[in-house]
């Protein structure tokens, strides 16, 4: 880490966080507000994050997504909902990153095939 980089801990934004997994469809990591000196936060709402991996023909993809929940018995059932809806954002968003790539691909008009290629420009 370059020297003149100052990482400072927020000291009042600090959560504990539980991990739940049923080992075959994914994990809900539940974050719970804690204060400075680790007891709950009762002043600030527990965050309830749902994670998947999906497979791609680049690899593993890992998307996550909140699960608008107040405790985890309510969490379970939104699961499949929550990852349904971040698997089509995450799609949304690669398409997007593709239809920018290919539109950024720009040749100057002066760049004219060398005299005696095959090459051939509309």
């Amino acid at each position: 880490m370059s020297s003149n980089v100052e990482a400072q801990f927020d000291a009042q934004n600090v959560y504990r966080e539980e991990t739940y997994t049923d080992r075959r469809v994914g994990t809900i990591r539940v974050m719970v507000p804690v204060t400075p000196e680790g007891a709950p936060d009762s002043s600030r709402v527990t965050l309830f994050i749902g994670q998947v991996s999906v497979m791609t023909p680049m690899g593993t993809l890992p998307i996550s997504f909140e699960i608008d929940a107040t405790t985890l018995a309510e969490a379970l059932p939104k699961f499949a909902e929550g990852a349904r809806a971040g698997v089509d954002e995450a799609m949304r968003e690669l398409q997007q990153m593709r239809r920018e790539s290919a539109s950024s691909l720009v040749l100057p008009e002066s760049a004219a095939p060398a005299p005696g290629s095959r090459i051939r420009l509309p």
